[in-house]
């Protein structure tokens, strides 16, 4: 796995190794025009948590997760603006571009099933991300906020988030293998569009499962050992087992950790899979951030080595 990276590269380098986090800088509320600053510089400039773009930048680049702490109020805000460009930007030029390329005018029905399934996606993505929005969001800023929250956990938002994608990728398969047009440059425009938005899609709800939920999970779990201090969830812990979390945490692999420790690749396995089922928390992000909060790691031994 390629390194991941940091807070003292430049940003216009981070951009040339990776065209596609040109959109990931906008969403984080920061503009081009950085000249040759770092990343950090940046982000300090747009008040962006330096880290959680990095996280992104790493995750969408795939690089992996689990190096770079992730702040809440700086991802939460991203993945809003994310959802803003998806449904008032690139849905509706999409479907502009649909218009001009697939004949609407007379019998085509063809092109009007395309459309209609094209406008039936629309209506399923904007559901999906008004939820976000008006629920999950507004859950995870009163947990952040310290405010009391009902029975509501991100285990229910994660047992049924489905991956927008797959209806998008369909619709592409669709006119690639049915709808038969010579030479229409149109088409072609708007079918790369639809590739594009299909790979962003993707890569937006990567972000949500492997960076969100985890932190999200985190944040539960301090908030109820606050609330609740004999459900220590430390203290569940062996201390064999909270050595191998400091070690997921910094990033290492089984075969890694088995080395560090002198035991074998099977009982680090054993004794990641008890970790998971005592803390419920299945992803190494989310044990990097369970980590910090239970002091056994502190952020700065999570960054990369320069």
């Amino acid at each position: 796995m390629a390194d991941s990276f940091n807070s003292y590269q430049k940003m216009r380098d981070l951009i040339s190794a990776e065209s596609s986090l040109i959109m990931v800088i906008s969403r984080f509320g920061i503009s081009l025009g950085f000249g040759d600053k770092t990343v950090g510089e940046v982000c300090r400039e747009h008040n962006v948590d330096t880290e959680t773009l990095l996280a992104v930048s790493d995750l969408i680049c795939g690089k992996g997760s689990g190096v770079h702490a992730v702040s809440l109020p700086s991802l939460v805000p991203y993945l809003r603006q994310a959802h803003v460009y998806f449904l008032d930007f690139k849905l509706p030029s999409i479907r502009r571009r649909l218009l001009e390329a697939i004949d609407c005018s007379g019998t085509d029905e063809l092109a009007f099933l395309i459309l209609k399934f094209f406008d039936e996606y629309v209506t399923e993505v904007r559901n999906h991300m008004t939820y976000e929005n008006n629920v999950v969001f507004e859950y995870v800023n009163s947990l952040v906020a310290g405010k009391t929250v009902g029975d509501y956990t991100i285990a229910m938002f994660a047992s049924k988030h489905n991956h927008m994608d797959d209806k998008l990728k369909e619709l592409k398969d669709i006119i690639i293998r049915y709808y038969p047009q010579k030479g229409n440059d149109l088409l072609c425009e708007v079918l790369y569009d639809i590739i594009n938005c299909e790979q962003d899609l993707k890569s937006h709800c990567l972000v949500e499962d492997e960076l969100f939920v985890p932190a999200v999970e985190a944040l539960e779990k301090s908030r109820a050992n606050v609330e609740s201090p004999s459900q220590d969830d430390e203290a569940l812990l062996s201390s064999r087992e909270k050595d191998i979390v400091i070690c997921i945490a910094k990033g290492m692999s089984s075969k890694e950790i088995a080395d560090h420790l002198f035991i074998s690749v099977n009982t680090v396995n054993t004794h990641r899979r008890n970790i998971s089922s005592k803390l419920q928390i299945h992803s190494p992000s989310g044990l990097a951030i369970y980590a910090i909060v239970n002091g056994l790691v502190t952020i700065d031994q999570l960054k990369p080595v320069d």
